[in-house]
């Protein structure tokens, strides 16, 4: 049986190592415990952790910013895979989002990760192709 929570940052260690062990998903300075403490508190009861027998096999971490949501980090185990964990998590993100008034979410891909574009893709989220995201980094730090 799966079990959907709120994730606390005593999900932290857990979702890092959910993290670090799935291809295409990047850990980063910004996924540190206290960037992921502050990111909790800014975006309460956004970001769910899905759980089977004790084990944490599924994660996902969502904000906003008053106008439009972001997902990040939908991460599955495998062997979780193909029993529609993932589409439960992001669910109860876009709800979450929806309570506030917030209808339009954006999520990043990275370029090389195919399974996860074509997982979006196939839940309906549209490619943008009229957009480039621009970022700035200030710090000599290219890891934040």
């Amino acid at each position: 049986m799966i079990t959907l929570r709120v994730m606390t940052l005593d999900d932290y260690d857990g979702v890092i190592d959910l993290m670090k062990r799935t291809p295409g998903v990047t850990f980063r300075d910004a996924d540190s415990r206290e960037s992921t403490s502050r990111y909790l508190q800014r975006n309460p009861g956004m970001s769910f952790v899905a759980e089977a027998a004790g084990v944490l096999c599924g994660c996902v971490m969502c904000g906003h910013d008053g106008r439009r949501g972001y997902l990040q980090h939908l991460v599955v185990l495998p062997r979780y895979r193909r029993q529609g964990i993932a589409n439960a998590l992001v669910e109860r993100c876009l709800s979450s989002l929806e309570q506030l008034g917030i209808l339009k979410c954006h999520l990043d891909v990275i370029k090389t990760n195919a399974s996860a574009a074509e997982y979006w893709h196939s839940q309906g989220w549209q490619l943008r192709t009229d957009i480039d995201r621009y970022s700035f980094t200030r710090s000599d730090n290219e890891n934040v």
